[in-house]
């Protein structure tokens, strides 16, 4: 299982409606091998799905979550005039990785 960031970004003067959570998680279906997705306004005009699906590699869980956000964009009016503007893996930093044993 991948944790993708897929960033959106909002037209001016679009405002999400208070059961966006409610209307993403509904928009899932079977066929987007999506375990779970947590949903985040980013104000001004941003919006963050974390989608957490199933995949082989990395790169099919990236390609497999532009395509959910790209169904979810033209399928779902709340979001009408969105624009997918990036998704990807995020990034540990090595910091808090673990070390070797000692």
């Amino acid at each position: 299982m991948y944790l993708v960031h897929a960033h959106l970004d909002l037209p001016d003067g679009v405002e999400l409606p208070q059961n966006v959570r409610e209307l993403v998680r509904r928009a899932i279906v079977p066929g987007d091998r999506v375990e779970h997705i947590a949903v985040h306004a980013c104000p001004p005009r941003g919006l963050t799905l974390g989608v957490y699906l199933l995949a082989g590699v990395l790169e099919e869980a990236e390609a497999r979550a532009v395509q959910v956000c790209d169904r979810l964009l033209r399928e779902m009016p709340e979001l009408a005039g969105a624009r997918l503007t990036g998704a990807g893996v995020p990034v540990q930093p090595l910091a808090f990785l673990p070390g070797p044993a000692d």
